[in-house]
């Protein structure tokens, strides 16, 4: 391990490198060696046309981050599961003035894994018949990325994806501190993350891990078992100036996200009246005792408070796809941390638990919906936000819970004498004839059984074989004046239709 400064490190990075950058969000981002390396090309031209690997999407929705690389000629090419908070490089990619590639972030995860094992790729039913199966559009975000890194194969006379593996010549990573070995330690770092996968992926391919980090400490100092990244993995060390070694672009290293403590003593933020309490809780009820669960990003995270404020949030244990088992999951630039978790582990992990249908019940968002069940949560109106961990999440859920108004742009709803009524009606159908982006496919649900709902202020839709059924209609909701004049599709009518509970 040589102790090196950040642009000694940048200096050892080749033109046309395959570049893995670590992180979740703004959690674990090696933030200043991401600033070094702009700075670098900017005042150099040098190094040039990286191609660019990441899964979720490191960014503060501005300029920092991921963004800092959106200038023209350091990439050609990026490959990223979640992009929402990476505008700047999400409008290079639409504009294509680089190739690009939305996969989904578990995948990316787990094939750093597969790199480093020498293994030809991923290969998994995940993303059949969604935007990433090859059939469709491959994950290709514009008409100039052309390689195909996905491939549908047949075992067994069933339908995979392959994944390809590629050799990562540079990984760059975040730890707390190193030790004199070279060993990386996490003991400020609220999540784990992809970063050793990245680390032996680097390694193995012949390449270099760089890590940033905010002191050296001397050998001996922890116990080993505290070790994330061993030395032998670890090329080069950067001590970080503090102002680029926060927690993450929301704030400073809080304590409780990295103890276990009292959910009970943590003030959360009400849920107001409205539509979004509406839904969350009608959502609330599809938990059963000691079910395991996934909130998504948006309206779902209004699930946890309301939980604790009806007093039934120990039925459940919440998990999140950073790596993190229990506590209470924050929102906002926060999001992918926990306070008081119960366990953090390897990001990897979590999404074998989610591929192989540990989870009970998924709750997720919703950008539009279509009449055979479809759903687009990564790319719509002109905005890249990416699949995220969303389609891992949804994949093997035992159920999947879709959460949204049912109409957006300016809709407002009130709850009165126990009725639903609508205010002022939204000016965007998200019940559409076609969604412009397949996130979620409904034909790979039905053929799997499984069991979908859509919950809406105005009722609850489930998944059948024929298509959408209203099996549940808030009172005060009327079909033929709120609903079917905002569906572009036909839907079906349960015959013992339910009233939706509405407090």
């Amino acid at each position: 391990m040589k102790m090196l400064s950040a642009h000694e490190t940048i200096n050892l990075i080749k033109n046309g490198d395959t570049v893995a950058i670590g992180g979740f969000l703004g959690a674990v981002h090696p933030e200043y060696l991401v600033d070094v390396l702009a700075e670098t090309f900017v005042e150099n031209g040098t190094p040039n046309k990286l191609n660019l690997v990441f899964t979720a999407g490191q960014g503060d929705g501005y300029d920092r981050g991921l963004n800092r690389l959106a200038i023209p000629g350091l990439l050609r090419r990026a490959v990223g599961g979640h992009w929402n908070l990476i505008p700047k490089l999400a409008k290079m990619a639409l504009d294509g003035e680089i190739e690009g590639y939305n996969l989904p972030l578990g995948v990316i995860c787990q094939l750093f894994r597969e790199i480093a094992a020498g293994n030809p790729g991923r290969i998994t039913s995940l993303g059949i018949n969604t935007f990433v199966d090859p059939r469709l559009e491959g994950g290709k975000l514009n008409a100039n990325t052309k390689e195909d890194l996905v491939e549908v194969i047949n075992i067994n006379g069933e339908e995979y994806l392959w994944y390809r593996s590629f050799p990562i010549n540079v990984g760059i990573l975040r730890g707390t501190c190193a030790d004199r070995f070279g060993n990386i330690y996490f003991d400020h770092e609220p999540i784990y993350a992809e970063t050793l996968a990245i680390a032996e992926a680097a390694h193995n391919s012949g390449g270099i891990v760089i890590v940033q980090v905010e002191e050296i400490i001397e050998n001996y100092q922890r116990p080993p078992r505290s070790v994330l990244i061993p030395g032998i993995l670890v090329d080069a060390v950067v001590i970080a100036p503090s102002e680029y070694h926060r927690c993450n672009f929301a704030g400073p290293y809080e304590e409780s996200f990295t103890t276990q403590g009292d959910l009970s003593k943590l003030e959360l933020n009400p849920v107001p009246a409205g539509w979004r309490r509406i839904i969350a809780e009608r959502a609330l009820l599809e938990i059963d005792n000691g079910d395991v669960v996934n909130l998504g990003i948006g309206l779902p995270e209004q699930i946890a408070p309301l939980a604790r404020e009806h007093g039934v949030f120990d039925r459940m244990t919440l998990t999140v796809e950073s790596g993190l088992i229990g506590g209470i999951p924050c929102s906002g630039q926060n999001f992918g941390l926990s306070r008081h978790p119960q366990a953090i582990f390897d990001q990897n992990y979590i999404f074998d638990f989610y591929d192989g249908g540990g989870l009970d019940v998924a709750f997720l968002g919703m950008a539009e919906c279509d009449g055979n069940g479809n759903v687009n949560v990564s790319r719509f109106n002109g905005r890249l936000a990416g699949v995220g961990g969303f389609m891992n999440i949804a994949h093997r859920a035992k159920e999947v819970v879709f959460t949204g108004s049912f109409t957006a742009g300016g809709l407002e709803v009130a709850v009165e004498n126990g009725k639903v009524r609508i205010l002022k009606e939204g000016k965007i159908a998200k019940f559409v004839k076609q969604v412009q982006q397949v996130s979620f496919s409904g034909d790979f649900a039905r053929k799997h059984k499984k069991k979908v709902k859509f919950i809406t202020e105005r009722g609850v839709f489930d998944l059948l074989e024929d298509g959408l059924t209203l099996t549940e209609l808030a009172p005060g909701i009327n079909i033929e004046k709120d609903i079917l004049p905002h569906i572009d599709f036909s839907i079906n009518v349960a015959g013992d239709l339910k009233v939706m509970p509405v407090f």
